[in-house]
């Protein structure tokens, strides 16, 4: 086959993907002033703004391509800071689910083996959330319903919170209709220190998406050849290796977000010095 040909089926291939990406969330996305309205809305916590400074929330809701009424999954979803942007930005005519894995009562949470650097040590501090029972972690799926009746509440017009607590290799329920975006903002490392099969998580999330459906995966860069092997130390991951692993899941990779890059961070520091944002990867992946 000539090299001409071996091109002209690259991009053909491309634009297929392409397509089928805008075919699974129908509708204009956003527009960069809507999204920057959500993002400013008076009623958001002051920690969530603080969050903001380091995540570049507008950045990230364009790059995502965000649009209404679609059905979003977030996994890892933690305190839930990415679930109700998410939430602001779909409206009430789509959902969000928040996913969290179950807990073992009979087995204390596994620490990571050093605490998470601030990626932007030159942010201020976020404001602390409310104490959780002395000697356990607050449940996401209660961080995930407060942030819920805050907006219900405030006659936000957002998407409603589900949380989900299910494992990581097998994070939907089956009764749930397939979605259109997932997410899994600066956690893929952690999956290396807990885990995680990653390889049956992919496959899941590749199951459970729309044809033409949205993966996004952001975090903290690691060196290369490094792979996975830094998650409890450093909290980084290879984005080559990070990029692997997901496409042989199936996925393509549509785009690649360069907002949160930094160049001048060396990669071998939990918290860069002297003190500068971690170099983050977003990745737009797509289910063809």
């Amino acid at each position: 086959m000539s090299s001409y040909m071996t091109v002209r089926r690259s991009f053909a291939l491309l634009a297929a993907v392409l397509a089928a990406a805008c075919q699974s969330m129908q509708g204009a996305p956003l527009s960069q002033e809507r999204i920057a309205q959500i993002v400013a809305s008076p009623d958001r916590s002051a920690a969530d703004r603080t969050n903001d400074q380091r995540r570049k929330p507008e950045e990230m809701l364009v790059f995502i391509g965000i649009r209404p009424g679609i059905t979003a999954l977030d996994l890892s979803a933690a305190g839930g800071y990415t679930t109700e942007l998410l939430a602001r930005a779909i409206g009430p005519s789509g959902i969000v689910y928040g996913q969290s894995r179950p807990r073992n009562p009979s087995q204390a949470p596994t620490p990571p083996a050093a605490p998470e650097g601030n990626s932007h040590p030159t942010a201020a501090a976020a404001a602390p959330p409310p104490a959780p029972p002395a000697g356990a972690p607050r449940p996401s799926p209660d961080a995930l319903a407060d942030r819920d009746n805050a907006l219900r509440s405030g006659g936000i017009k957002a998407a409603p919170i589900t949380p989900v607590v299910l494992p990581f290799e097998n994070p939907v329920p089956p009764e749930l209709a397939e979605f259109d975006l997932v997410t899994l903002m600066f956690n893929y490392h952690d999956l290396g220190h807990l885990g995680v099969d990653r390889a049956a998580m992919n496959r899941a999330v590749f199951q459970a998406l729309k044809k033409g459906g949205i993966y996004v995966i952001a975090d903290h860069s690691g060196r290369p050849g490094t792979g996975i092997s830094e998650a409890g130390t450093l909290h980084r991951v290879e984005e080559a290796f990070l990029r692997k692993e997901v496409e042989a899941a199936g996925f393509k990779l549509a785009a690649e977000g360069n907002f949160l890059r930094n160049p001048k961070d060396p990669r071998d520091k939990n918290t860069p010095d002297p003190p500068q944002p971690k170099d983050e990867f977003v990745l737009k992946f797509v289910k063809p």
